[in-house]
């Protein structure tokens, strides 16, 4: 059996490369997608928007799960 360990370094170097590079390019993308990302988003809007929100609390307090299906199906809300 005959080691070529000119090959093996090769390919060594390979994955070694494509390890870096890759953990190199996932760091750049989840830089971008941070940056892209909007800072606070679920802040208070600013100007003439508003911020819609209904709290329904429990279920329980709608009626059954039966009754807020049908609810769901006659209006589709």
């Amino acid at each position: 059996m005959i080691l070529h360990v000119r090959k093996w370094l090769e390919r060594g170097k390979f994955v070694l490369m494509f390890c870096l590079f890759t953990f190199v390019l996932y760091h750049i993308l989840s830089a971008v997608a941070q940056w892209l990302e909007p800072t606070q988003r679920y802040k208070e809007p600013v100007g003439r928007a508003v911020k819609v929100f209904q709290d329904h609390g429990a279920i329980s307090d709608q009626g059954s799960m039966a009754d807020r299906l049908k609810l769901f199906y006659w209006m589709g809300e």
